[in-house]
């Protein structure tokens, strides 16, 4: 699903739609603040950042809001901040993309090869050498 009605970008010029990223391996985070899970998934996905973006890995933060404090810019830009988050991240605060890829968790994280397909999904932590795995197999295609 292309993205919609994601705002305020940080780290990045505004991304407005999936098919701007075709020949690129993409994965998508949803996540939110104060979730412990996301918490804990942040350094695993900036290395993963780190590791593969030279090779065309996109990795996009989609912050969705559990609670409506949540949904202040200048919350999300401290939490950016205190974990060290370089990647892009945008916010639904509205929920429009999570609806569109039928997400119910958080962290959830989707694999998109580049073609657009939805290759691999892994939700909530862990798995991280299978999700390793999964976007080296997908980056060698």
């Amino acid at each position: 699903p292309d993205f919609v009605g994601l705002e305020n970008w940080i780290n990045s010029p505004e991304i407005p739609s999936i098919s701007e990223l075709q020949w690129k391996v993409v994965m998508i985070k949803f996540w939110t603040l104060w979730c412990i899970n996301c918490i804990n998934t942040h350094a695993n996905t900036q290395e993963l950042y780190d590791r593969y973006r030279d090779e065309g890995l996109v990795v996009i933060g989609l912050h969705a809001p559990e609670f409506a404090y949540e949904q202040k810019l200048e919350a999300v830009q401290k939490a950016v901040d205190t974990y060290g988050l370089t990647f892009p991240i945008a916010q639904d605060n509205d929920f429009q993309t999570w609806k569109a890829y039928k997400n119910r968790y958080w962290p959830a994280f989707y694999l998109i090869d580049t073609q657009w397909n939805i290759r691999y999904s892994f939700f909530g932590e862990g798995k991280y050498e299978e999700k390793e795995a999964a976007i080296k197999e997908l980056l060698a295609e």
